[in-house]
């Protein structure tokens, strides 16, 4: 009994000390369960193959990590899913990560394939979606059909435009790109993007290069190589790698390099989706990549929480990747942390709440979220990204690459990161220097370039109608080894004078191909790029513009109508009265007759060959006026105001006499060279048949635009006149140029007649797109100003100052009232100042006269009319009449009154003198 008590107390003691031994544990244990953290499930879609997903895997952890260790109350748990790039496997895991392990938002995706797809998983399970990647364009109603997506990368517009800003600051007008196809044949819309992009600066794509997607390569080698041969037969050497693995970009440089695509004058630029692993590339790899421009996005590398994530991700990433080489984090790694973060400020917002509890709550919260992370300021706006990237410009130089500068959408190209710094619209004018492929020395054309191995192919017309522009002499051109030297003309000469003007610059080897056929044909063979180029007398036209580029024009070009003169004198029976308007002969005249009126006038008081009866005081005023135009007047002025006026009348006289014998010699003397067809409305209504050269865009221009149908081609400049003279043609049109050269050779035999309907010049055809053309084009413009061309242009084609017909009208203008009015307004005022001032003295000498003698009158004698005949007959006696009983002498109204001059008057008052009369004497 006493062991079993003693057995009981044992139990009991032992049962005490576990009891006070649990109920400390219980107390921790529930103190525990009340204070434990709050689980967010996240599932991370990544393609952990990769060089990205490798980064973007340690980014997350490495978040996931920082944000359970400082939080209290919350706690996140991440569930990794690999794609390995396909687009299938990122919806199934999307589906297996909502169903199976009850996630309740979603990361990763590099593709906007895996993207979209995934979006829609999300849509129906209402569980956010934060992207990775961007569509290139925002997709029509995108919020409508994918609701709860979150973009945390940029739009890829943005990096296009810096691409095309790139290739508008050097005048690239043809690039080819190069992108690696998806699984499913797509490339997001970026290609479509930067077609339409360049477009926008005066650039386009020559040639797409789609190449297989790597996994599915079993020879990647080979494939590339033989991807890549079609290059060699493109003109453009500007290749845009849009989008590429690190993998297929490895045998895409080392290819194009063996090949020679990575030499001079040729450009290569790669987006950030393969410029951001550059140092990952492999030493063997970057010495094929030498020269290359990159685009990156550009982040800030000196802020604390950069460098202290990167030293995490530098000591995870070497033992979780002992294989990789570059321990540096990339953008992509940035933006997987900076999703993490994103999900995090959410869930610190939201706090204890009940806000992230839902999934419509968790995305609207995520979507307020505006904080400064380490790719950049993160801020959303309708799902996407708000911030503007900032891209650096880098150059691959040696064994790692350089920064060249800065580019943003709202300043342009810089060298430095600011927000208040104003770039420049040109890469140009950064003060960086781009090492180019080849090493080259200047900025490379992005173009095929002739090279003396292989010298550009320049086609030239094979036989011209005006060889003074073109000339191949045959015979010599094939019996020659110096094949150039026969080939001549105006054109050729102004081309090489180019040449030896790019020779400054760079080496342009060619040789010059003559083709026999028409001008199309030979454009036609530029266009299938036979040749590369054509020099001759080539019109620049609309439509050979859309498929051709020319350079400026070095002559000019326009079509005018080549007729015979005339080879009469004017015939005209009143060609005598066409040096004046009728105008002029009506104002002269009138002038003349009042400077007659005056003269007579003034002289009909003192000067007695101005007396007498009124027909011959008239006679004599008249002739006299008239003979004041040949400056043959013989009667002798007495009075001072008759000289005054006509000193400003003999003055009008002589420049009056001058100009019309000048317009009347002009008229007999320009008629010889009056054309014999002056309109084209003459040629349409008689059909007549007009003549143009042959194999010229000039035939179809007559037919379809000036509407003449009778036309007939000339095959040589020698049977224009012989054509003329027949009569098989009555008009011609020739270019400007060629009319020049004909009419320098029959001067004086052929003038133009009508307007000159003007075209765009002659100048030389180059491939379209070639940078060679603008080249050339400046070169041109240095001929012509330092005086070259013109006198290259007077040596071949000849001057024209010594043909009176050439490019001037043949029509003399009479002489109008415009040009002498001035003139007859001094005559007119002077004759009228010197009459008015006479009559006024003359009437002071009057009234002395009438005052003196004013006793002998009678009251009656005093009216106004009396004054007035009293005056009158004064200016006609040069005496007052005092008697006034003699009214058949001088009364004013009497039939019988007679005007007679003071002689008269005095012979009449004197004595007769005794005749004599002689009587003869008879024997």
């Amino acid at each position: 009994m006493t062991s079993q008590l003693t057995a009981i107390n044992k139990a009991s003691k032992t049962s005490s000390s576990f009891f006070l031994i649990l109920i400390p544990f219980l107390i921790f244990c529930h103190g525990s369960i009340t204070e434990a953290k709050v689980s967010m499930k996240i599932g991370a879609i990544i393609n952990v193959d990769s060089r990205v997903g490798k980064e973007q895997t340690t980014a997350i952890q490495i978040a996931v990590e920082n944000f359970n260790n400082n939080s209290k109350n919350h706690n996140l748990t991440i569930h990794f899913r690999n794609t390995s790039g396909d687009p299938l496997q990122a919806v199934y895991a999307a589906d297996e990560l909502i169903k199976g392990e009850q996630v309740q938002i979603i990361i990763g995706t590099q593709t906007w394939e895996e993207t979209a797809l995934v979006a829609d998983v999300g849509k129906k399970a209402q569980v956010p979606v934060l992207s990775f990647a961007s569509a290139a364009s925002t997709p029509p109603l995108k919020q409508l059909r994918w609701p709860f997506l979150v973009e945390m990368a940029t739009k890829s517009s943005e990096q296009l435009n810096c691409v095309a800003a790139i290739v508008q600051s050097y005048n690239w007008q043809r690039v080819i790109v190069i992108y690696e196809d998806d699984t499913y044949s797509g490339d997001s819309g970026m290609l479509a993007l930067l077609s339409e992009t360049l477009q926008g600066v005066g650039s386009e794509i020559e040639y797409r290069l789609v190449l297989p997607p790597f996994p599915s390569l079993s020879d990647p080698k080979v494939v590339v190589y033989e991807e890549l041969t079609q290059l060699l037969r493109k003109q453009s050497r500007v290749f845009i790698v849009l989008q590429s693995s690190l993998s297929l970009a490895t045998h895409l440089f080392t290819e194009a390099k063996r090949m020679g695509l990575m030499g001079r004058d040729s450009v290569w630029i790669t987006t950030d989706s393969l410029s951001s692993l550059f140092d990952s590339v492999e030493p063997s790899v970057v010495s094929s990549m030498q020269g290359t421009l990159g685009i990156k996005t550009y982040y800030q590398e000196d802020t604390k929480s950069f460098l202290n994530f990167r030293g995490q991700f530098r000591r995870i990433f070497r033992s979780e990747y002992p294989e990789e080489d570059n321990l540096e984090p990339g953008i992509q790694a940035l933006r997987a942390y900076d999703s993490i973060n994103t999900i995090a400020q959410a869930i610190n917002k939201s706090g204890n709440n009940s806000t992230t509890s839902t999934s419509k709550g968790l995305l609207e919260t995520i979507l307020s979220n505006k904080f400064t992370g380490l790719s950049g300021d993160i801020s959303f706006n309708g799902g996407e990204l708000s911030n503007s990237p900032v891209f650096r410009i880098i150059n691959i130089v040696g064994k790692k690459y350089k920064e060249l500068g800065l580019w943003s959408s709202k300043s342009g190209f810089s060298d430095s990161f600011s927000s208040e710094i104003i770039g420049s619209d040109s890469m140009k004018d950064l003060k960086a220097l781009v090492n180019w492929p080849g090493d080259l020395n200047r900025h490379p054309k992005g173009w095929a370039m002739p090279t003396d191995s292989e010298p550009m192919k320049i086609g030239v017309p094979g036989s011209t109608v005006f060889q003074k522009f073109v000339k191949v002499e045959w015979k010599l051109w094939n019996e020659n080894a110096n094949k150039e030297n026969y080939i001549t003309g105006f054109c050729i000469e102004v081309f090489r004078e180019v040449v030896k003007i790019l020779g400054e610059n760079y080496s342009f080897p060619y040789e010059f191909v003559p083709c026999n056929g028409s001008y199309d044909d030979l454009l036609e063979n530029v266009t299938n790029k036979t040749f590369g180029a054509v020099v001759g007398d080539i019109t620049i036209l609309a439509n050979r513009s859309k498929y051709l580029e020319f350079t400026q024009p070095f002559a000019e070009s326009g079509l005018s109508m080549l007729v015979p003169v005339k080879s009469n004198i004017n015939q005209k029976g009143w060609l005598i009265v066409e040096p004046f308007t009728t105008d002029m002969w009506i104002v002269t005249f009138v002038v003349l007759f009042y400077t007659m009126l005056v003269v007579w006038f003034i002289e009909h008081q003192s000067n007695p060959e101005f007396r007498g009866p009124w027909k011959d005081q008239l006679g004599t005023a008249m002739w006299f006026t008239f003979c004041s135009l040949f400056f043959a007047h013989r009667e002798q002025i007495y009075s001072n105001y008759s000289k005054m006026v006509l000193v400003v009348w003999l003055f009008v006289v002589f420049v009056l006499t001058s100009s019309y014998t000048a317009s009347l010699t002009s008229m007999l003397t320009v008629p010889i060279l009056e054309p014999s067809v002056t309109n084209i409305e003459l040629i349409k209504k008689t059909n007549a048949t007009v003549g143009c050269d042959e194999d010229s865009f000039v035939k179809d221009y007559l037919r379809n635009v000036l509407e003449l149908q009778n036309i007939k081609t000339i095959t040589k400049q020698s049977d224009y006149p012989e054509e003329f003279r027949s009569g098989n043609i009555r008009v011609s049109f020739l270019e400007l140029p060629n009319q020049k050269v004909f009419l320098n050779e029959h001067c004086n035999q052929y003038t133009t007649s009508g307007p000159i309907y003007r075209l765009g010049g002659q100048g030389f055809a180059f491939q379209k797109g070639s940078p060679i053309a603008a080249d050339v084009s400046e070169a041109i413009l240095t001929l012509s100003e330092n005086g070259r061309l013109q006198e290259l242009e007077k040596f071949w084609l000849g001057s024209s100052v010594n043909c009176s017909n050439s490019d001037e009208t043949t029509e003399t203008e009479s002489l109008g009232l415009e040009s002498f009015w001035v003139l007859f307004l001094i005559s007119v005022v002077t004759s009228t100042i010197c009459f008015l001032l006479f009559l006024l003295l003359h009437w002071r000498s009057h009234r002395h006269r009438h005052g003196a003698s004013g006793g002998n009158v009678t009251t009656s004698g005093n009216t106004v009319w009396d004054k007035t005949v009293r005056l009158a007959r004064s200016f006609h006696t040069g005496r007052p009449s005092l008697l006034r009983g003699e009214p058949n002498v001088y009364e004013w109204g009497s039939s019988r009154w007679e005007l007679v001059s003071p002689s008269d008057i005095s012979q009449g008052f004197e004595a007769s003198k005794p005749a004599e009369i002689e009587i003869p004497v008879r024997t």
